[in-house]
């Protein structure tokens, strides 16, 4: 199965199914020397893990990682790291009923079409499960990217259709649902419960910010900085929208409106009055902070009875089974993290071979 290698200068591939042995990735294209910070990235795992609240599934994963090779006295040795995490409370039972069944809005009928074959244990490769690898990755990047001043927040700004009105960075990680507003968390958290207790999900948006990136990252054309990123996050489980800066709201405004005007800092560096285009113009960030926002749909696992058909063809009544998100977006917000990270980099290191002289 192709479809499981990210980047080119930073490669990370990921292996592993929902209800297999273990889940992993390695990552080839890490510089030697780099502070390893294992407890960092641990506490990465600890964010995306499931069991976390009453607003995750209950799957108990301690999600400990392990890493077996790249790394030596604490710094990465410039060799392949690999990490893996072994799974430890698979219930593949709870997905025997769906073994000839196709749920909505689930990869099952897809899987089957393209391979004519499938894991339907909790829906094996497409199962957000393998998010924990791209978030173990991610962490690594993350480590790098520090070192040349870049970091990167994500946050939770509305669930269904509570929306939040302000951003307290503060009060993120303080709360289970990782969203920004203090004021909306009683009425959100309500909505996420209230959605579990009737057996339904809901969905929620993540807007996503990468502070301290240089001006000069991405390419024109086809590889901008825009176009990854847009990839990256669609490619994470449920995700089914994308939009940076301004994004849609841009066809309210005129083009004076919506302008970024340049002009100096105290300092002498070309920066914008305002941030309209999300740090990010002609597809190469400017130096102002990244800025984008995504959407997750309501899961589709729930345990509401609904029609579909089997492999057969044949209509039948399916209630999924088994232990799932009434709401992703809490979780959401670590893997878009290390996803912005790992494009970061990318195009970090891609960057230092972008500069040539014309004779």
């Amino acid at each position: 199965m192709s479809g499981s290698i990210f980047g080119n200068d930073f490669r990370v591939s990921t292996f592993g199914e929902s209800h297999g042995k273990a889940v992993g990735c390695v990552i080839d294209g890490c510089p030697a020397g780099l502070e390893f910070d294992l407890n960092f990235i641990k506490s990465e795992m600890a964010r995306r893990k499931p069991g976390q609240s009453e607003f995750t599934t209950a799957r108990k994963e301690g999600d400990e990682i392990e890493v077996l090779s790249g790394v030596f006295e604490g710094k990465t040795i410039g060799t392949p790291i690999m990490m893996v995490v072994f799974n430890k409370d698979q219930r593949s039972r709870d997905y025997s009923q769906i073994k000839n069944t196709y749920r909505p809005g689930h990869a099952d009928y897809v899987f089957d079409a393209k391979y004519g074959f499938r894991d339907y244990r909790g829906g094996g490769r497409s199962s957000a499960r393998e998010t924990l690898a791209r978030v173990a990755a991610g962490a690594v990047a993350k480590l790098f990217l520090k070192t040349i001043g870049v970091d990167i927040k994500a946050y939770v700004t509305q669930v269904h259709d509570i929306k939040t009105t302000q951003v307290d960075y503060n009060f993120i990680e303080k709360n289970p649902l990782r969203i920004c507003d203090p004021t909306v968390l009683e009425q959100a958290s309500k909505r996420i419960l209230d959605a579990k207790a009737n057996k339904d999900s809901v969905g929620g948006i993540i807007q996503v910010e990468a502070f301290g990136v240089p001006a000069g990252l991405g390419q024109p054309v086809f590889d901008k900085l825009t176009a990854d990123l847009a990839k990256a996050i669609m490619s994470i489980p449920a995700v089914k929208g994308f939009e940076i800066g301004n994004g849609f709201d841009c066809v309210n405004l005129t083009g004076s409106q919506n302008n970024d005007v340049f002009t100096t800092d105290t300092e002498g560096n070309v920066v914008t009055t305002t941030n309209n285009s999300g740090g990010i113009q002609g597809g190469i960030s400017n130096g102002m902070p990244i800025c984008f926002r995504f959407v997750v749909k309501p899961v589709s696992s729930i345990e509401k009875k609904q029609q579909t058909v089997n492999q057969s063809g044949e209509a039948v009544e399916l209630e999924v089974v088994g232990r799932h998100d009434p709401c992703v977006a809490p979780r959401a917000v670590v893997i878009a993290e290390a996803m912005t990270a790992l494009v970061l980099i990318n195009h970090y290191f891609a960057s230092k071979n972008d500069k040539c002289l014309i004779f």
